[in-house]
């Protein structure tokens, strides 16, 4: 049996640039790589740096595990987004079907709480009942986590510095109350607070209610956020997003936001004239 340092990782892959990039690292940590890719989610390009690869469906819990354990792993980073649009596109009923693990998570355990952490805490006990235990998500690619301090050549303003010192007590204290993660701020005035709708829509909010721009983004992780699943993150979309709607900084939380495609990200923001900055 292989030891801790070359035993086989899994990798349930979702959407985006993250899971490559968590793929590229579990390799050159120097373990096999065990893929199950999310079907009409995942890049199709992981097949060809995993050891061993299958599609399976997002409902499919049975299947990720079989994958993973006839690849040798008991370990797997999850990681990556899913899109809900696409579960209800026509047919999704087949195509999404719910084996009996997926069936007595949602519609037993998650009966009464089907919030976004209760779910992803459910898929990992039941992932674990199969024997596949989740680890940090973050653990194969702390390259891309945001840094402390300017992550581009223009810091912060006064100004905008004073409204991130201004939106910090109150993010924590949405984020621990399970709202959002993300809080749009100018001149110590709170313009937008993220919710359900995610990142995108809240910047798009920010930009309408707030249309001579100039406002400052900052996102943090929960006080407990679980970094094996569901870590905050950023990407060139956002930073184009922001752009569009007017916004100038984006504060992120040091070692606990993730910046997908981390170069090029940074890169439009300076072109952009974007700052971001990394804070404690």
């Amino acid at each position: 049996m292989a030891d801790e340092q070359t035993e086989p990782i899994g990798l349930i892959a979702g959407q985006g640039s993250l899971p490559l990039a968590v793929a590229r690292g579990i390799k050159a940590a120097g373990h096999p790589l065990v893929v199950v890719a999310l079907r009409d989610q995942a890049d199709a390009g992981l097949a060809e740096l995993a050891d061993s690869f299958a599609w399976a469906g997002i409902t499919r819990l049975s299947k990720w595990i079989r994958v993973l354990r006839r690849g040798g792993a008991s370990r797997a980073v999850m990681i990556g987004r899913v899109s809900k649009r696409r579960m209800f596109a026509p047919l999704r009923v087949l195509r999404y079907w719910p084996d009996w693990r997926a069936v007595r998570l949602f519609f037993f355990r998650l009966r009464h709480d089907r919030r976004n952490e209760a779910v992803l805490r459910g898929l990992a006990d039941e992932l674990a009942c199969g024997g596949i235990h989740l680890i940090d998500s973050t653990q194969f690619c702390r390259e891309a986590l945001a840094s402390p301090g300017p992550m581009t050549r223009r810091p912060p303003t006064p100004a905008e510095q004073a409204d991130i010192e201004f939106a910090r007590p109150l993010l924590a204290r949405i984020a621990e109350l399970d709202i959002g993660q993300s809080i749009a701020v100018r001149d110590r005035e709170v313009i937008a607070v993220e919710a359900v709708e995610g990142t995108d829509r809240m910047i798009e909010r920010a930009g309408a209610l707030c249309p001579s721009g100039g406002w400052v983004m900052l996102k943090i992780a929960k006080a407990h956020q679980d970094m094996r699943f569901d870590v905050p993150t950023i990407g060139p979309r956002t930073i184009e997003r922001l752009h569009a709607a007017g916004g100038k900084v984006a504060a992120l939380q040091a070692d606990k936001v993730l910046i997908a495609e981390r170069e090029e990200t940074l890169a439009l923001a300076e072109k952009l004239g974007i700052a971001i900055v990394g804070v404690e």
